[in-house]
Parts: structure tokens; C-alpha cells; sequence
């Protein structure tokens, strides 16, 4: 693909390096970033594309392996122009770059109890794509619909039962951009609502390494579903146990690092490459199988090309 034929009112910059725009600072160039202006200008790049260009959607980079070698692609990058987030009645609608957090907050302001996504890291597009959730409530209980820009260039409206939501997976269409979202929760005293989230936070803060250059939970739960954060809440097949049964907490391989304060967060400890951070994810999930016959299943994404021998 010849980017300089592409017109755009955004920004495009071909071979940009994305270590810088993941939170654990590892990976390779993508072969163009797109950061659009809007969602017509999102349109219009997409229908001058070339048939054989994937298009992958880049959020925030908080649950993101970019592999050393780049990943040859199109990413495209919401930014400014896609963070919105209004109320509308007893409704949220969000851009998909609008942070998880800040929706939660505004969401609360406005008595709508969307607290569940205000620790969650990231943003709506992640949340949406990958059925985002904890304290036993999920991105697709408050889903009424999204918008997306397609891979040809199309705005269209897609609902829940076409995304098929699942623990920690959904449908999205090949190569389409998730623009925004509309989310209902139940209703609640604003006062109330912030007081939880800053007990949320409290706690997350005492249990995970939020100073520490991560990508949250590493595996997703082989129980299938999210922590409750109830006092009866059961941890057999929680990721974090079964790798400490394996003996895996603080494990490390060059540069990355099991955490010693929860063993299912990955951390780059300085230097690590992405290489470094695949292999020990891999030496998890071999051990843990050797230990109890339980093979955990990747929760960070990972894409992209290893560098070349």
C-alpha cells in the first residue's frame, strides 16, 4: 500500500514504532498509524484502502503484546475526536476512546451505576470488544448498541446479539472500528456510587501492582467469569491460584516478571522486550498445566510478527 495516496484530515504516519503506545512499552512499527480526525474522515480512509490491508483497532495499548517485529497493518488509533461521553436520559453514550474511568464518573454524577468499569484500564472500544468486567458485572449488561465503521467504509449500528458476547470475547467484524457505544445501568444516589468506586479503588490499589508497567490480568479466569469481590467468593479456579499453586508468583524471564503481589499480572520489571513477556506467559501456562491439568487461556492480546532470526 502506497500511504502517501491516502487523503486524510487525521494523521498518518507509516512504520510507526508502538512500543511507546502500549503500556507495557514493547513492540515493533505497525506499517502505517492512523489517528482520524473524525468518524467521516474514519469512512473515507477505509474506502480508499487496498483490498489486502487488515485494519487493526488500537485502543490505549492496556491489554496489548505488540510482538518485536511489528505488526503489518493498518492500526488505527482513536483519539480526540472520539472520547466524548453524554447522557441521555437514563443512557450513557460514550466514544470508544473515552476511558473507562471517566465514564464510570460521569455515569455516577448522573445516578447510573456503571461503577464496575471505573477500574477497569482502557477504554469503551476495549471494553465493548472484549466484554470488559469485574465485581460480577460485564460491559455486556449495560450494552444497548455500538456504532462501527466497517472495513469498507460503511457507518452502521451493530447490536449485542450480533457481537455475541462471551467472557472476555465478542464478534466484532473483521477489521471494523468500534466508534462508540450506547450503555444502561441501574439507577443510583450519585453519592453512593462514588463512595463504591473509591472502595473499588482502595482495594485494587491494595491487591494489584497499579505502580507498575502492566497490562492487567495476564490469563483469564479458568472458572470463566470475573472476581464478585463478595466475602464468599471462591479462588480454586481463579488464574492468580492456579499459578501460585504452580509456584510461578515473581517468576521471571529477562525483563518481564510475574508480579509478586498478584501472580496473574505481568509486568515489564525494565528492558523487556516482547519476546520476554510471551515466553514467561507461555512458561505460566506450562507449568500450571504440569501442576494441575488446567491450561489457562491468554486475557492480553497479543499480535503481530517476533522478529526475525
Amino acid at each position: 500500500m502506497n500511504w502517501d495516496q491516502i487523503t486524510t484530515r487525521g494523521t498518518l504516519t507509516a512504520g510507526r514504532d508502538l512500543s511507546g503506545l502500549t503500556w507495557l512499552r514493547v513492540g515493533g512499527p505497525a506499517d502505517a498509524l492512523f489517528q482520524p480526525a473524525d468518524v467521516q474522515d474514519l469512512c473515507d480512509v477505509m474506502r480508499q484502502l487496498e483490498a489486502g490491508v487488515t485494519v487493526f483497532p488500537m485502543g490505549v495499548g492496556s491489554n496489548l503484546i505488540v510482538r518485536d517485529g511489528g505488526i503489518r497493518a493498518l492500526v488505527v488509533r482513536l483519539g480526540r475526536g472520539f472520547n466524548s461521553i453524554e447522557i441521555e436520559g437514563d443512557t450513557v453514550v460514550a466514544g470508544a476512546a473515552a476511558l473507562d474511568a471517566h465514564v464510570a464518573r460521569k455515569a455516577a454524577d448522573a445516578g447510573i451505576d456503571l461503577t464496575f468499569l471505573r477500574t477497569i484500564p482502557g477504554s469503551i472500544g476495549g471494553a465493548v470488544r472484549m466484554n470488559a468486567g469485574c465485581y460480577g458485572s460485564y460491559t455486556a449488561d449495560a450494552f444497548l448498541s455500538a456504532q462501527i465503521v466497517t472495513r469498507s467504509g460503511e457507518l452502521r449500528e451493530i447490536s449485542g446479539d450480533e457481537l455475541n458476547f462471551r467472557y472476555r470475547q465478542t464478534d466484532m467484524p473483521e477489521g471494523a472500528v468500534l466508534v462508540s457505544a450506547r450503555l444502561r445501568g441501574p439507577a443510583g444516589d450519585p453519592e453512593d456510587l462514588h463512595a463504591r468506586m473509591q472502595a473499588q479503588l482502595a482495594k485494587r490499589d491494595e491487591t494489584q501492582p497499579t505502580k507498575e508497567r502492566s497490562a492487567g490480568s495476564t490469563f483469564r479466569n479458568p472458572a470463566g467469569f470475573s472476581s464478585t469481590g463478595r466475602a464468599d467468593d471462591v479462588h480454586d479456579l481463579k488464574a492468580w491460584k492456579v499459578i501460585d499453586n504452580a509456584g510461578m508468583r515473581g517468576a521471571r524471564r529477562g525483563g518481564a516478571q510475574m508480579s509478586e503481589k498478584h501472580s496473574n499480572f505481568m509486568i515489564n520489571a525494565g528492558g523487556a522486550t516482547a519476546a520476554d513477556l510471551e515466553g514467561l506467559g507461555e512458561d505460566v501456562r506450562k507449568k500450571v498445566y504440569e501442576q494441575s491439568g488446567i491450561t489457562l487461556e491468554w486475557e492480553i492480546m497479543r499480535v503481530g510478527d517476533p522478529l526475525a532470526e
